[in-house]
């Protein structure tokens, strides 16, 4: 886990707090395994595995009493030392969009005098925390440490929204599962001065009065296709590392190979590496690394480097049946010469909810956990630089409530198509005759709704969540409940009254609240992108392999800004996304593609994650038979394990939602259970987190 720490105060120094002493040699509080990037009085550390490239501090020589002007860049950067500090000499004027718009996957940290510019990305792959602490402001990328800092205890509140609604800002609010540690939201930055906070938008809000200019097809996905490209590009033109020393090589192990063994110690192949699953997100990112024309001290200006083959690995789970046409493509596409292609087979042990109790304890609960161990043994196989397509779908595709967005600004005809096809999805019945109608109807009474009449329609109805029949239909049932600008998630049937009764009011405060308000359609799909690259990021803790780094491409800045450039009556066509990737392709010089490229492969994740449940049917009723979100108040045991219990025997149940649960009540167990603290020195916190914390059964939730 890697993460940078830093505060502001108020005074010229914290005094004893944060201090540093005549000599420099020590502070009295300070992180546990850190790297001083700048000291009092406002000072900057790098917490972690961090790589020597991956930290790049910026200073500008100012004149004699000037403020002293810095950038610290952390992450995956494409940016030159020069770009650099242009990007720091255009932020002393305040200027801040810019220092988001490089290549790459980073935070960008500025320094102007005693102000201090902190910059999130615009999904939330990257977020940024901060919390008041000793007359000032601490802020980090990771909430666990600020959490620590100030000895925080456990936010109930925001665990239940967490589950009832997931996907809408409104209930989680700017809060974290820690009490006083909050978010910077995406597409926002934190701005410090002297322990003051201010928290301010970079990105340009579209008006709703005036429909936004239609963009040109062509030139959409043209921009699409460079930031991809560059994007890719950042990856490839960074320095390479091997692995750390890890135990020897055992020799030949029957059944065994090279890359097998070497999986099996804990070990990625060094180099750069790509998933292969056949879809065409990660077909993209593989085709691209592979032969990516014009870097320099490549074969003919191709390949991810002179004689290197890039590794692309695909999963093939044992245990289901169907996915046989996505192990073809990917085999027809790793027929590249430049790809070296990896097979990862797996039986019951890879199956979602396998070896829950084991695993590392993560900055914040997300549904990633229970398939941790499955993504784990995929990723050993794979390169110290992996790609993954993470995020592609919520980046690319349109949110069902894109239709409502296109009734506001009266292009009807752009929703023929859409409708058509998932009324060609319904099959051939009686009730298929009426679904046009139906989407049309829901589509409109959306684009009528205001923001706050959604809000409180949303927080009238949750508190009845729990007697909704699941939402397990066709896709146009599907389509037909995403058509709000709120809906319960799919662990809130679960959740107990005064659980739903809480969301229920954090809700109707926010339908009061003065905001900006966006489109339906664009929020729904902003909030959807925010939802999927947290569950990424906890993804990256929760299934890290050592000396590895994961790259998802698709939720970098540049890529998420191009994307949004898309026009909606594009976004909303059938197959619109392998459509886009396969013109990104294209304009890159790659044509022969397999057939079936870009079909949807969702069917089998179900199919594996029943089995896992049921295969991991004993270990769950063990891990709610006295659960700590009971205790909370959030759920009733008795009830959870009846679900849990159904699902396995094939009731039409919403397996997201035992997920979630089971996630939850997973990482609460594992954070109770944590010993240490992140920080150290003689004035560091007694306590770690969640310290004291009592939830309202009278259980102590004390560590």
């Amino acid at each position: 886990m890697r993460w940078l720490v830093g505060w502001s105060s108020i005074a010229a120094s914290f005094g004893t707090v944060g201090a540093v002493d005549a000599g420099g040699e020590g502070r009295t509080v300070q992180p546990v395994g850190s790297q001083l990037l700048w000291g009092d009085p406002d000072p900057l550390w790098a917490v972690g595995d961090w790589r020597p490239d991956e930290i790049r501090v910026i200073n500008v020589a100012t004149p004699e009493g000037a403020p002293t002007a810095r950038l610290a860049v952390l992450g995956c950067c494409g940016a030159t030392d020069e770009q650099l500090r242009v990007g720091l000499l255009s932020a002393r004027g305040g200027a801040m969009r810019h220092l988001t718009a490089w290549p790459g996957s980073y935070t960008a940290v500025v320094q102007i005098g005693r102000r201090i510019t902190v910059a999130g990305d615009l999904a939330g792959a990257r977020p940024v925390f901060h919390t008041p602490w000793a007359n000032g402001t601490a802020y980090a990328t990771a909430a666990l440490p600020l959490a620590d800092l100030i000895e925080a205890q456990l936010d109930i509140g925001h665990l239940a929204a967490l589950l009832a609604c997931p996907e809408t800002p409104e209930a989680l609010g700017d809060g974290t599962p820690y009490v006083g540690v909050k978010r910077v939201p995406p597409g926002h930055a934190l701005i410090l001065r002297e322990g003051s906070r201010e928290i301010t938008g970079y990105e340009a809000v579209a008006s709703l009065a005036v429909a936004a200019p239609q963009a040109d097809p062509v030139h959409a996905v043209e921009g699409v296709r460079d930031a991809l490209v560059e994007a890719v590009r950042a990856r490839l033109t960074a320095p390479r590392h091997a692995p750390e020393t890890l135990p020897p090589d055992p020799g030949p192990v029957p059944g065994m190979g090279p890359a097998e063994r070497r999986a099996a110690r804990g070990a990625p192949v060094p180099g750069i590496g790509a998933d292969l699953s056949g879809g065409s997100a990660s077909a993209t990112l593989a085709l691209l690394a592979s032969g990516l024309p014009g870097l320099p001290g490549t074969l003919l200006g191709h390949g991810t480097g002179a004689g290197e083959r890039l590794l692309a690995v695909t999963f093939n789970d044992l245990t289901t049946r169907g996915h046989e046409d996505e192990l073809e493509r990917a085999r027809a596409i790793a027929a590249n010469p430049r790809l070296h292609h990896v097979v990862v087979a797996a039986g019951e042990e890879a199956l979602p909810y396998a070896a829950l109790d084991s695993g590392p304890l993560t900055d914040e609960p997300a549904p990633s956990l229970v398939v941790s161990e499955r993504h784990r043994r995929r990723l050993a196989a794979g390169s110290a630089d992996h790609f993954v397509g993470h995020g592609a779908r919520q980046v690319l595709d349109a949110h069902p409530a894109r239709l409502a967005d296109l009734l506001m600004d009266r292009r009807r005809r752009h929703i023929l198509r859409p409708v058509a096809a998932l009324t060609k999805a319904e099959g051939a019945s009686a009730h298929s005759l009426f679904v046009p109608l139906t989407l049309y109807r829901a589509a409109r009474r959306l684009a009528r709704t205001s923001y706050r009449t959604g809000l409180e329609a949303a927080a009238d109805r949750l508190p009845d969540a729990n007697r909704y029949a699941p939402d397990l239909g066709t896709p146009a049932d599907a389509s037909l409940a995403a058509l709000a600008w709120s809906r319960p998630g799919p662990a809130a049937r679960w959740l107990t009254g005064e659980a739903l009764a809480e969301v229920a009011v954090r809700l109707q405060e926010a339908a009061i609240r003065p905001t900006s308000v966006q489109r339906p359609g664009e929020a729904r799909a902003r909030a959807a992108l925010a939802r999927s690259a947290a569950d990424h990021r906890i993804l990256e803790q929760a299934a890290e392999v050592r000396s590895q780094r994961l790259h998802a491409p698709f939720l970098d800045n540049q890529v998420v800004r191009a994307a949004r450039g898309l026009p909606e009556s594009l976004r909303v066509q059938p197959g619109a996304r392998a459509a886009i990737l396969r013109r990104v392709l294209g304009g890159a010089g790659i044509h022969d593609l397999p057939p079936g490229w870009g079909t949807p492969s969702q069917a089998t994740s179900a199919v594996a994650t029943r089995t896992g449940l049921r295969a991991a049917l004993p270990e769950l009723m063990a891990l709610f038979d006295a659960p700590l979100l009971a205790d909370a108040g959030l759920v009733e045991a008795r009830v959870v394990r009846k679900a849990l219990r159904a699902a396995s025997e094939g009731e039409p149940l919403p397996l997201d939602g035992l997920a979630d649960l089971a996630s939850t009540e997973l990482w609460l167990r594992r954070l109770l259970a944590r010993r240490g603290t992140c920080w150290t020195g003689t004035a560091a916190p007694r306590q770690r987190a969640v310290a004291g914390g009592v939830v309202p059964s009278g259980r102590s939730l004390q560590p």
